[in-house]
């Protein structure tokens, strides 16, 4: 039994939930994008390799799918924008896929990675990692 000064005070704490934490991800999602600067670029669609981890805070699942993020969510978003209009820069991209991500308020952090596949012929990819964490809650 573990012993807390707020008890040893007589000060009374609210009951909270339990929390877990948990790490979704997809891996290895592999879509066509219109991407790049170039105008070359802007003629065809390239082959894009999208990896996304997010850490998500819910109250423990119960088997109950409404207390998770959907994977099927992120995924559909991503070929969304991959049908959707060019985009310059493979930052812009992960940020837009992070920002889809983050819709989710039980989204506590993502990374992304974003690799083009068919840049350079002796290098299997070039790209970034972007990461960006929610700011915790004023007071705590």
């Amino acid at each position: 039994m573990s012993w807390m000064l707020a008890d040893a005070l007589g000060m009374q704490r609210k009951a909270e939930p339990p929390v877990s934490v948990y790490r979704m991800f997809v891996r290895d999602l592999v879509l066509p994008f219109h991407i790049g600067i170039y105008p070359y670029e802007h003629n065809a669609p390239q082959r894009v390799r999208i990896n996304a981890e997010l850490l998500v805070e819910s109250a423990v699942a119960d088997d109950d799918f409404a207390r998770v993020v959907n994977y099927e969510t992120l995924v559909n978003g991503v070929r969304e924008l991959a049908r959707g209009e060019h985009i310059n820069l493979v930052e812009t991209l992960g940020e837009r896929i992070i920002d889809l991500a983050m819709a989710d308020p039980r989204v506590l952090a993502v990374r992304v990675s974003i690799e083009k596949l068919d840049v350079y012929p002796d290098a299997e990819s070039v790209g970034v990692v972007l990461k960006r964490r929610r700011k915790p809650p004023a007071g705590g």
